[in-house]
């Protein structure tokens, strides 16, 4: 079973940006999707972004033009470029695998906090 690292978050105020990192424990070149997704307290996971073995990119309306996804299959990662972060972007982040739009391919990882505050 794959395993899945998150990290990259921190506190960052408001207009700024972080780049969050998301690493496999095993192969992912063979995954159609990758994605990333978000949980804000007192609310459900949401999606927020994903990314095909081909590089096509789908965004959650909330992020776009804001957040940039990437993934490296030789290095079995997958990235979240966040720019222009505004408040209602704090979350714990995760990543993984969409099953279509409600199942997911792997276990959960503990996620990275993205706080965004002045």
């Amino acid at each position: 079973q794959v395993q899945l690292v998150e990290s990259g978050g921190g506190l960052v105020q408001p207009g700024g940006s972080l780049r969050l990192s998301c690493a496999a424990s095993g192969s992912i070149s063979s995954i159609n999707a990758m994605g990333w997704y978000r949980q804000a307290p007192g609310k459900q996971r949401d999606f927020v972004a994903t990314i095909t073995k081909g590089g096509s990119t789908n965004y959650a309306d909330s992020v776009k033009g804001r957040f940039t996804i990437s993934r490296d299959n030789a290095k079995n990662a997958v990235y979240l470029q966040m720019n222009s972060l505004k408040p209602e972007d704090t979350a714990v982040y995760y990543c993984n695998a969409p099953l279509g739009t409600t199942l997911v391919l792997y276990d959960w990882g503990q996620g990275t906090q993205v706080t965004v505050s002045s």
